[in-house]
Parts: structure tokens; C-alpha cells; sequence
């Protein structure tokens, strides 16, 4: 684990994205709820913010972070593909990349285990670091 009590603490901000794609009708399920497991999305959303907070126990060289927000959000795109956005900020040392990240990585594989009865076919993609904001190496965003 790298030393970081010399850097100061400032403001951290990251966003990422993934997306889970759904066999042909399944996609309206998920939105409407109609599914045999519950709320597909609201699980999703707690499971994605306990997956922010666990992110230094399940990532070996992660430092535990002292997140302030976490926020997760779904959007349809296209025909059947569920896209899960995540933003985490804390004021810290280090950054919250890994926090983002982990956070959209768990709630579309909650979104996979609650859906998983009605559609084996299902796929997450596209795992990626959207924006981030903070520390020495400053604003970074993907290009679209």
C-alpha cells in the first residue's frame, strides 16, 4: 500500500459507468418492477453504495476512505441495455476512482443476481471510469 499521510486532503470526485444488457423484453421488467426477486433497481442502489463504502476490503491495496456521497443512477439506452451510473465524493488523500468503480461494478451485478431467474443471457459491459476530480494529477474525463 502506497504512503499517502504527506499528501493533503482535498476534495475527491470520480463517476463511472456500466451497463448491463438484457435478452428482448426483459429490460420493461426491470423498470416495472415486475420481477419474482422484488425492486430490482432499489437493491441495486443500496447494494451499490455498500460496495463504495467496502472498497478498501475488497480491493487489497485500497485505502479505506472517508466517502461523503455516493450516488447511483439508471438509465435505459436503447432497446434492452440498462446503464448504471455511479458518483462518489470524499474529502481525502487519495482518490475515490476505485469507489466509483466498485459501486457501478456491484449494483449491476445485484441488478444480474435479481434478474438472473428470467434472463441467463444477460451481459454486464463497458466497466469504466467516467470523470474524475482531485489531487495532484487534477480533472481528468473520457472523451465521448
Amino acid at each position: 500500500m502506497v504512503d499517502v499521510s504527506s499528501k493533503p486532503e482535498t476534495a475527491r470526485l470520480a463517476r463511472a459507468e456500466a451497463r448491463v444488457v438484457f435478452s428482448p423484453g426483459v429490460r420493461a421488467r426491470v423498470l416495472a418492477g415486475d420481477l419474482p426477486k422484488g425492486p430490482v433497481l432499489e437493491t441495486a442502489r443500496l447494494a451499490g453504495v455498500t460496495g463504495a463504502k467496502r472498497t478498501s476490503d475488497l480491493i487489497p491495496m485500497c485505502h479505506p476512505l472517508r466517502i461523503s456521497e455516493v450516488k447511483l443512477d439508471f438509465a435505459p439506452e436503447g432497446d434492452e441495455t440498462l446503464v448504471v451510473t455511479g458518483e462518489v465524493r470524499a474529502v481525502d488523500r487519495t482518490g475515490v476512482e476505485m469507489e466509483a468503480l466498485t459501486a457501478v461494478t456491484v449494483a449491476a451485478l445485484t441488478v444480474y443476481d435479481m434478474v438472473k431467474a428470467v434472463d441467463r443471457g444477460m451481459e454486464i459491459t463497458s466497466v469504466r471510469l467516467t470523470h474524475k476530480e482531485g489531487g495532484k494529477s487534477g480533472t481528468w474525463s473520457r472523451d465521448p
